[in-house]
């Protein structure tokens, strides 16, 4: 064998790619009707949590304010006037939420039922009654409160406020 004969590496090309055998593009309409009705669900999707988002506004609103009510329990300035506020606060979510109206004119038993009706958590038996010792006890009262009977109500209320039922 000659020296002329041995192929070398330089005489190697690459191979061309073949052409692909189907294209890449939907071959049915079906495949664009399942693309726009997917889209068409994610759209939907994202108005349904849009509006839910602003409809829980309220709720977003009286966390936060609870958190105030929770760091002024630290100042004895303000102890007094953040626990008055925490019956005001939940007559406020419950007046919040659609056909709120009802709770206006509750107290008593019939604000308990209300409470409990609308909670997917058990309140105290008692919890009513205590909002209201909240809300017209004297002053001197109120500031006698033990720090565990606070946290019991703060705590409640809390959970109330987070998980409360909304009829729409």
């Amino acid at each position: 064998m000659s020296a002329a004969a041995v192929p070398s590496i330089d005489q190697l090309r690459e191979l061309a790619l073949p052409a692909p055998v189907t294209s890449y593009w939907p071959q049915t309409w079906a495949w664009l009707v399942l693309a726009l009705i997917l889209l068409a669900m994610l759209l939907a999707w994202g108005v349904w949590r849009y509006l839910r988002w602003r409809r829980d506004r309220y709720r977003r609103e009286a966390l936060a304010r609870l958190d105030q009510l929770v760091l002024a329990l630290d100042d004895p300035q303000r102890r007094l006037a953040a626990l008055r506020e925490l019956p005001q606060l939940l007559k406020r979510v419950a007046l919040s939420m659609p056909a709120g109206e009802v709770a206006a004119s509750l107290d008593g038993a019939a604000w308990q039922a209300f409470l409990q009706r609308h909670g997917t958590a058990p309140l105290p038996a008692d919890f009513a009654q205590r909002l209201a010792f909240l809300a017209y006890a004297p002053a001197a009262r109120i500031e006698a409160l033990e720090a565990h009977d606070v946290n019991v109500l703060l705590n409640a209320s809390r959970q109330w406020i987070e998980a409360h039922r909304v009829a729409v």
